[in-house]
Order: C-alpha cells, then sequence, then structure tokens
C-alpha cells in the first residue's frame, strides 16, 4: 500500500515543502529513509515504531520504505515524526485514506505517543499557506506561535492516539484542541528595555553630545561607534539604545518571531509576536559562523538575530579581524548570504550596527587624568587599531569619542533627557521619513540608496558647497560621502526641516571626525 503525507522544513529561514511517501510491500521486515535524511530524520524510525506500538497501533512488520521528496534537498530535525508516523497508519489501513489529505503534519513524537514542540512552525506555515495548504495538524505547545498565520485552520494534538477517529457524531476534525478564537490576545509582549528594568537615559550624567547622536543614530537608523576611556558611559548609552526605539510593525515582528522560531530561540510558552526591536550583544569570543551563520546546513547568527534591531559590539578591537570584516557585506547589502556545494542560503540582516571602544588596550590613551597614564606603546596602540579597517569604519555613520565626565553633579539647567522624551523625537523623525521615503522602497534614511538618496536630502546650495569641500579636504571616500547625506538628511528631519541646511551638514561632519585617527 502506498501513502502521500504533507510536512515542512526549514530552509536558512525560510519554509519547505515537504512530501513524506510510504510505501508498505511484502519482504523482510525493514525501514528505509530516503531523501536525503540526516541522522536525527533517520533515527526517527525507531521514534515512530516504539510511539505506534505505545499508543494502541501495530507497526507493520513488513518492508517499509519512506521518501521525503524532493529528494535532492538535505532534510534535517524532527518534525518528520508525524507525518511519517500518519503516513505508515494510512498505508497499513488502520487509519482510513483521505482523512489526513491536503493537511500539512509537523511534530516530534516521543517514545510514548506524546507529540513534542518542534522550532520554525511559523515559517513552516507560511509556506504551507502559500502553496495552499488550509489545515494543519501540529503540537499543542505550538499552537499559539502558529496563530500568528491568519488563513489556516489550527489543530494540536498532544497525544498520537487523538488521530483515532472518535464514535459518535463528532466529526473527524472536532475532536482535535483546535487553537481558542482569543489566543491572539493572550500574546506575550515583546521585550521592552525601559519598562524591564529601568534603565533610563535620564540616569546618564552630563554626555550630551552622546544622547545627541544616540537620537539621531535610533531616528535614521544609522550605525554608529563610541570611543572612550573605561566607565564613561559608552555601554550604559547603548544598552539603553532598544528603549527609543519605535515597535516594530507587524510585518517586521513577524519577521523577527520567525527568526527566533528557527533558531529554536523562542521562550517556553511565548504566545506573542517580538514587538520590540531585538538587542543583540554577543562576547568578543564569537566564531565568524557564530556571528554571521554557518555550519553544513547553514544556521541563522548573531547578524541575523539582530534583524530589525540592534547589534552591539562592546570593546569592537578585541574581536578578531576576520570576524569583523564580515560584517562589511551585510552592512551595505543588508542580508547574509552563505554558499554552500548544494545550495545558496540568504539570511536577513537589517542591523543597526552599534560598537564601543577604549582608546588604546589600556584605555587611557590621550585621556590621562589625576594618576591614570597611558602605559601602552606606539606599537601596542598601533596593532590595537588596526583591528578597524577603513572599509569597515566607512559603514559606521557617527563616530563619537566620549570623554569623562566633568562631575558627578548634575546641574540644576541641566535639561532632563529621558528615553520616554528621545523616544517621541525619535518616532516623530521616522514617520516623516516613512511619509517620504515610502515612493523610494526605504522606511528609515539610513536605507536610502543612489538617486532616492539624492533627491530626498534636497540639499540648499551652501550644504552642498560644505559637503563637497568636505569630500576634498577630509579625503572621504564616495561610501562616507553618501553616508554623511543620510545622517544631514536624518539631523534635519529631527528638527522637522524639509530641506538639508548647512549647519544640519556641519553636524554630520562632526561625527566622522575619527576616520583619520583611526586608520
Amino acid at each position: 500500500m502506498f501513502s502521500v503525507m504533507h510536512s515542512a522544513s526549514v530552509f536558512g529561514v525560510e519554509g519547505k515543502n515537504i512530501s513524506v511517501e510510504v510505501d508498505i510491500s511484502s519482504g523482510l521486515p525493514q525501514v528505509s529513509v530516503v531523501g536525503l535524511p540526516d541522522p536525527a530524520v533517520r533515527e526517527s524510525v525507531e521514534r515512530v515504531r516504539a510511539a505506534l506500538k505505545n499508543s494502541g497501533f501495530s507497526f507493520p512488520m513488513d518492508r517499509i520504505t519512506v521518501n521525503l521528496a524532493p529528494a535532492d534537498l538535505r532534510k534535517e530535525g524532527t518534525a518528520f515524526d508525524l507525518a511519517i508516523a500518519a503516513g505508515i497508519l494510512s498505508a497499513s489501513e488502520q487509519l482510513e485514506a483521505g482523512l489526513l489529505e491536503g493537511v500539512l503534519l509537523i511534530g516530534e513524537l516521543s517514545l510514548n505517543g506524546g507529540i513534542k514542540p518542534v522550532t520554525g512552525v511559523l515559517a513552516m506555515l507560511e509556506q504551507a499557506k502559500r502553496m495552499g495548504i488550509r489545515r494543519v495538524l501540529l503540537p499543542l505547545a505550538n499552537r499559539k506561535e502558529a496563530a500568528w498565520i491568519s488563513g489556516i485552520e489550527i489543530f494540536a494534538l498532544s497525544h498520537l492516539q487523538e488521530l483515532k477517529p472518535r464514535s459518535g457524531f463528532v466529526s473527524y476534525w472536532d475532536q482535535f484542541n483546535d487553537t481558542p478564537a482569543d489566543i491572539i490576545s493572550e500574546a506575550t509582549p515583546g521585550l521592552d528595555t525601559l519598562s524591564r528594568n529601568g534603565e533610563d537615559f535620564a540616569d546618564i550624567i552630563g554626555q550630551h553630545q552622546a544622547k545627541r547622536a544616540m537620537l539621531i543614530a535610533a531616528a535614521g537608523k544609522h550605525n554608529i561607534l563610541l570611543c572612550g576611556p573605561p566607565g564613561t558611559g559608552k555601554t550604559m548609552m547603548i544598552r539603553r539604545l532598544p528603549g527609543i526605539l519605535p515597535p516594530l510593525s507587524e510585518q517586521e515582528a513577524l519577521e523577527v518571531t520567525k527568526i527566533y522560531s528557527v533558531a529554536g530561540k523562542l521562550s517556553e510558552g511565548a504566545g506573542g509576536l517580538i514587538d520590540r526591536p531585538p538587542f543583540r550583544a554577543p562576547h568578543h569570543s564569537i566564531s565568524t559562523g557564530g556571528l554571521i551563520g554557518g555550519g553544513s546546513i547553514p544556521k541563522p547568527g548573531e547578524v541575523t538575530l539582530a534583524h530589525r534591531g540592534v547589534l552591539f559590539l562592546d570593546e569592537l578591537p578585541e574581536f578578531p579581524r576576520i570576524v569583523l570584516e564580515l560584517l562589511r557585506q551585510p552592512l551595505e547589502d543588508r542580508i547574509v548570504s552563505i554558499a554552500r556545494a548544494r545550495a545558496t542560503v540568504r539570511f536577513p540582516a537589517n542591523i543597526m550596527l552599534a560598537a564601543s571602544y577604549n582608546p588604546c588596550p589600556c584605555g587611557y590613551c590621550g585621556h590621562d587624568y589625576g594618576e591614570k597614564r597611558c602605559t601602552c606603546s606606539p606599537s601596542a596602540i598601533i596593532r590595537y587599531r588596526s583591528k578597524l579597517s577603513g572599509p569597515l569604519l566607512d559603514r559606521l555613520d557617527l563616530q563619537l569619542e566620549v570623554p569623562r565626565p566633568i562631575s558627578f553633579e548634575k546641574p540644576s539647567n541641566e535639561s532632563v533627557c529621558s528615553t520616554a522624551e528621545l523616544r517621541s523625537k525619535v518616532e516623530i523623525a521616522r514617520f516623516i521619513q516613512q511619509e517620504r521615503n515610502r515612493r523610494w522602497g526605504a522606511v528609515t534614511n539610513g536605507e536610502l540608496y543612489g538617486e532616492g538618496l539624492r533627491k530626498a536630502a534636497s540639499l540648499k546650495p551652501d550644504a552642498h558647497k560644505l559637503l563637497e569641500n568636505a569630500f576634498q579636504i577630509l579625503g572621504i571616500s564616495m561610501r562616507a560621502y553618501d553616508r554623511l547625506l543620510k545622517l544631514a538628511r536624518t539631523i534635519a528631519d529631527i528638527e522637522n526641516s524639509d530641506s538639508v541646511e548647512a549647519e544640519h551638514v556641519a553636524e554630520a561632519i562632526q561625527y566622522r571626525r575619527m576616520d583619520a585617527r583611526i586608520t
């Protein structure tokens, strides 16, 4: 007997429909799984065998062949267990043929027949919907996550025994634990840095220019680099950066949640979309695969996990140079491409890079005070700073020195610069950008390129002349020229100016003054 079930896998961060074909024929008892399965898929045979026996079904003592199509695509994970079990039951006539026709089945089986949750459910259901599938059987623990995909009937199982049709007038599909209609209202809210731990920009004394730079970076989604001696507030400010970013749109939240689902990083029991921009801060010992993504079957790295949010690299020169150089392409293209022999996988990487570092290994070069003196040799300083290449710095829009505060006392005339106030300004500037930039397919100024950037900038003649002079005198690259233009456009938006004035360009230029020093 022969049967076909629909299942799914994940390739990159996108779902792939997989047909599970089961053929049972006479011969010596044997089970073969073909179609490029990985060890976890091959081991599913033993899980399925035990689960069927412990759920009141019988496992056929015949020759069983399981084919996962398309056969040239590498299959991994445990999401095929339920489809393989259902295929065997249908082919052995223990389950009525046609009951599960056109139904997506995903789930891992335990030896006692329980249905365990799997990762990547959002991506799988998105692809299934595109392929016209309208019903899905999945683990009870995945039902909240799956509820965010509209247009698909979701039926949740906790045990393999639930596949048995019930007697009486109960419809076959009515017997499952259907997802409640109010599940969306039970959604767990996304991470909000301010409400979580009370961190606020108002806690930081002084550093007005750095706070202004944070405002500009958040408003236009610009990359930012802070340099200064230890203890000046660099890390404090960057960790407060997510608190002034606007919430993600529903589409953006779905993208981010799908990535975390694929990576298996959704918290247990979480049912809501991640509605706040993610914040990732990997340690400087991270590998190239951990940062960019990789593996024989590529998985997303920290750059992709920070999609639509902030990637924070603290103590930037402590990262291996080869790791830092891999950031150049994602920062430019906002996508990570990983090529393997069989295929090329693309991961989204629309990030805002925030980094900080000390001016030298001991941290006090150019910032001597009291008994604190730089103890680094010139050669040590050169080696330390050589980790930051010119091409990488070109992609960092704002480069700012953060000096040591003069006093711990907050001046009485100092204006309160709270997270709530900064967020309000960012949201206003973002709204202005969205209304203007949508014609060029961009949301923020940091995403503008080419003709769209030139038209959106609307440079006044004196502003254009100042920018040209900066290009000639400072010797900046064309990439840095464009980033100065984006920066000036964002500053103008914060000031609610329709065109870019000379003062906006002048402020943008001062944020690039570290180029020559580092390179």
